[in-house]
């Protein structure tokens, strides 16, 4: 910043011109905005995105989503490409460390890369300031490393609470996703509520696990046996949730 000297008293309207602009306030979601010529208008905030842990559709498809980051199996990748699978990708920023390039060659054959915080905390009871941290700083990271912005959040252990909403608006995400049924580290299939069964609309989280007994290619091919038995394909998350545009990232 260039230094400025100031080699006597301001005169009275430059110095309420310059205290005017010191104390203007930022623009963004809630702030305060002026228009030309006019008075200062306040900006309503973004609505909160909608929390989303099943999809309501009459098409056979079911979507599959994965966690973190961690495991990072190239046989996935020939997975993915050889059954053109839409899968999505909710990525940690401190999980997936050095796997850009593994997650690059996902994307390159078809995957989707979403948001799932910088750190994995547990966001409920954290401030709002914390929560933008998390969330629109893996939008900042996603963006520099993929050249995309997230429209889609996971929280973490798929927990939040009413700021962790106000944050993901703020940071330009347009739906949480949540999920009914989990894929296990054995390949078996849990569910949240509801019957135990797959059905057309349920979103499938794919959780990282340590050493799981197989690997996420051998996971997945499971899982795909059972939606052929049952006439369901694996949909594209991105074209049923969050296709409402929402203001760009912070």
């Amino acid at each position: 910043m260039r230094r400025r000297r100031t080699p006597g008293p301001l005169p009275a309207a430059l110095a309420l011109l310059l205290a005017a602009t010191a104390c203007a306030a930022p623009s963004g979601a809630g702030h305060v905005s002026s228009r030309a010529g006019g008075t200062a208008t306040a900006v309503a905030p973004a609505p909160p995105p909608p929390v989303v842990g099943h999809v309501a559709t009459d098409d056979p498809v079911v979507f599959l989503t994965y966690d973190d980051g961690a495991e990072r199996d190239p046989r996935f990748i020939d997975l993915v490409r050889e059954r053109r699978l839409p899968v999505s990708m909710f990525l940690t920023d401190s999980v997936m460390g050095p796997g850009y390039g593994h997650f690059a060659r996902l994307r390159a054959v078809g995957a989707n890369l979403q948001n799932h915080t910088l750190d994995h905390p547990a966001l409920p009871g954290l401030p709002l300031a914390a929560q933008r941290a998390q969330i629109c700083g893996q939008q900042r990271k996603l963006a520099a490393r993929f050249g995309v912005r997230p429209r889609l959040f996971r929280p973490p252990y798929g927990r939040y609470d009413t700021t962790t909403l106000r944050a993901a608006a703020e940071c330009g995400i347009a739906a949480v996703v949540l999920w009914r049924v989990t894929l296990e580290p054995d390949g078996h299939l849990t569910y949240a509520h509801g019957p135990h069964r797959l059905r057309p609309g349920d979103i499938v989280s794919v959780p990282s696990g340590e050493a799981p007994p197989l690997t996420l290619a051998e996971r997945t091919t499971r899982l795909l046996a059972e939606l052929d038995e049952r006439g369901l394909k694996v949909g594209r998350l991105e074209d049923h949730v969050g296709v409402t545009p929402s203001p760009s990232g912070a």
